[in-house]
């Protein structure tokens, strides 16, 4: 079916809902709200029983080439629950935590025995979480020397760890060097002390400063800070407050993500009882993306892709460029998803499920999955998009199936979200803002073109 024939055949709310509507502004009402956290197609679950041997073939498959690669490590613990996460696991219990790094060391020391993970180098490994800081040295010291034994690094490797600043601290700053970290991010979310408190962040203004300073001085890593808009009390003045004081910092560079408020989580629910103020509309939200976009061009910050800005060339973000590309990403850790050949899974989100089927001797799947037959194509979209464009002629050179597409470039231009400069299609603002819902009826729209029709993405998030 072509997508002119497919879009007339929905219903007006809909095609908006899929491929959005005209609109005086963009920006604000291109589409309603945010389709889906993240963008892509679905897969074939592998019945249970016949998972464990999927994957032990695909462990056993030689590496030909020197491909990309990336390792997602998953540390599923946090001292504190932040009111807007969606990701807690588990609370800190020093047991708990040794028990839990014992079984990762394994779990690391039998993938060290593969082919399909000792056949080339990764290129960048991401300790997430949770949070990773919060290990203690030598537990921290244990897992880094393990991972530098059992994968095989590139010579320019990015060792990405994640923390929280209270966790900056000299012992562990030392640790994570030692063990060959070389960029650390820090999840900040707002310098404002009374808007980072009421949703858990500990720390004041002062403090985080100071904390960066520290990080800063030992010039030994990348120091990265994730920053949030969209959160309650956080009015234009406070966030280009939090832009100019990235920029005044010692950090070498920042994530500017928007909020999500996720119905079931503490957030919402203090916002629902009245605890809190209101978080920021999506038509709120899209001018304070645009407000820290254009700080961020001010200031000449370069942009690595859709949400990560460097000041200077110590920071790559190296491992959230090639998690869109569709290469390899090797799993490990209580609560980690990845992806390796065809099949993609996630790792078990219980400490016990986890910790069992690794003393078995078993991936610690919760659920494995084919890819999509279009994964490749999918990963090709994924990353030009990060990138804000599309180089649609390119992806008809490689599918002449995809030449229904062209449809949609000239709907989605029409509608001001991107433009044709000649050579591929560069986002606007406002498409850039809407990156998500783009990425996602893109993807689907080509697996209508290629005849497998995807499930309608969700509701707003």
């Amino acid at each position: 079916m072509d997508l002119g024939t497919y879009w007339q055949s929905l219903a007006v709310s809909q095609r908006e809902y899929h491929f959005g509507r005209r609109s005086e502004d963009p920006l604000a009402h291109a589409f309603d709200g945010k389709h889906v956290v993240h963008a892509g197609l679905q897969g074939q679950v592998i019945p249970p029983p016949v998972a464990q041997a999927a994957w032990q073939q695909q462990m056993q498959t030689a590496v030909t080439g020197h491909p990309s690669r990336l390792a997602y490590i998953h540390i599923p613990f946090c001292k504190t629950k932040c009111l807007y996460c969606g990701f807690f696991q588990n609370g800190t219990d020093q047991a708990e935590e040794d028990r839990y790094i014992g079984a990762l060391v394994e779990e690391l020391e039998e993938a060290g025995r593969a082919p399909c993970v000792t056949g080339a180098p990764f290129q960048a490994v991401f300790l997430g979480g949770g949070t990773p800081s919060s290990l203690s040295p030598d537990n921290a010291a244990l897992l880094l020397g393990t991972i530098r034994r059992c994968l095989p690094l590139a010579n320019d490797y990015e060792l990405t760890l994640e923390g929280r600043i209270r966790d900056v601290v000299p012992e562990k700053i030392e640790t994570w060097l030692r063990g060959g970290v070389n960029r650390v991010s820090l999840g900040v979310q707002s310098f404002d002390t009374k808007v980072r408190r009421q949703v858990g962040r500990l720390d004041g203004e002062d403090e985080v400063l100071a904390r960066l300073d520290l990080l800063h001085s030992y010039n030994g890593c990348a120091t990265v800070v994730d920053l949030m808009f969209g959160l309650p009390d956080q009015t234009p003045a406070v966030w280009q407050h939090d832009l100019d004081t990235f920029a005044r910092s010692g950090a070498d560079g920042c994530d500017l993500y928007q909020l999500n408020v996720f119905e079931e989580s503490a957030l919402a629910a203090a916002i629902r009882n009245g605890n809190l103020s209101p978080a920021a509309t999506t038509e709120e939200q899209g001018r304070l993306f645009l407000q820290g976009r254009e700080t961020m061009q001010r200031y000449g910050f370069r942009r690595l892709s859709h949400c990560h800005w460097a000041k200077d060339n110590r920071e790559r973000s190296l491992y959230n460029t090639l998690a869109r590309s569709g290469c390899d990403l090797f799993p490990f850790g209580c609560g980690a998803g990845g992806h390796v050949g065809p099949l993609a899974g996630m790792l078990h989100r219980s400490l016990k499920g986890y910790g069992e089927m690794v003393r078995r001797g078993r991936k610690p799947f919760m659920v494995l999955s084919r890819q999509s037959p279009f994964a490749a194509l999918e990963g090709r979209v994924q990353s030009q998009m990060e990138q804000c464009c599309f180089d649609l002629e390119g992806l008809i050179r490689l599918e002449p199936r995809l030449a229904g597409l062209r449809w949609l470039g000239s709907l989605w231009e029409g509608y001001g979200l991107w433009r044709n400069n000649g050579v591929r299609y560069q986002l606007t603002p406002a498409g850039e803002f809407w990156l998500v819902n783009m990425t996602q009826t893109l993807l689907e729209s080509l697996a209508i073109l290629l005849d497998a029709p995807q499930a309608p993405a969700g509701r707003p998030v």
